[in-house]
């Protein structure tokens, strides 16, 4: 599943009032991350990919070994884990791009990746937009699409949906 975005209108509309709010539903988990984004007349979806490979876990019998480490070297686990973090960190900062002219956000999704984002928006200043964290199931497109209405309370869009692909804006060669 690549990334891609299906858009039915542009995510601000004027309305009598000015601009509407836009609100966005995002579902997440390490693996990738599923954005909508609503207006009035339509709503934009965004897939996200992330680079960040799954981190492996230990069994008691392969502890490492106590060895002594020189001056300026580091333990392996602890710079896999810090390029596991900084991927994190990568996916994340991408994700609260496209998330920028929200107004509202949704965030669900069924891990810990919710509340790492969270942390994350707070850090960007940005969290106070953030009006709900909800813990869910591993969800397809039109499952988060019709939680995201739901919970905006929402009607679908009528009139025709084009689909389009979008290249991906950043690869694991631009994490190295």
């Amino acid at each position: 599943m690549g990334n891609w975005n299906r858009c039915v209108c542009p995510a601000n509309i004027a309305t009598k009032g000015g601009i509407m709010k836009t609100k966005a539903g995002l579902w997440i988990d390490h693996q990738a991350a599923i954005i909508v984004e609503l207006a009035e007349a339509g709503e934009q979806i965004r897939q996200i990919k992330s680079t960040v490979e799954k981190q492996r876990r230990r069994s008691k019998d392969s502890e490492p070994a106590q060895v002594s480490i020189a001056a300026g070297e580091v333990p392996p686990d602890d710079s896999r884990e810090r390029e596991y973090q900084g991927h994190l960190a990568r996916y994340y900062d991408e994700i609260i791009s496209y998330l920028q002219s929200s107004d509202e956000i949704l965030i669900f999704g069924p891990g810990e990746a919710k509340g790492e984002l969270k942390k994350r928006f707070a850090k960007d200043k940005s969290g106070s937009r953030i009006i709900a964290l909800e813990t869910t199931d591993k969800m397809t497109v039109p499952q988060i699409v019709a939680h995201v209405r739901q919970h905006f309370h929402h009607e679908a869009p009528r009139g025709r949906v084009t689909t389009t692909a979008v290249p991906r804006q950043s690869t694991k060669a631009d994490y190295a």
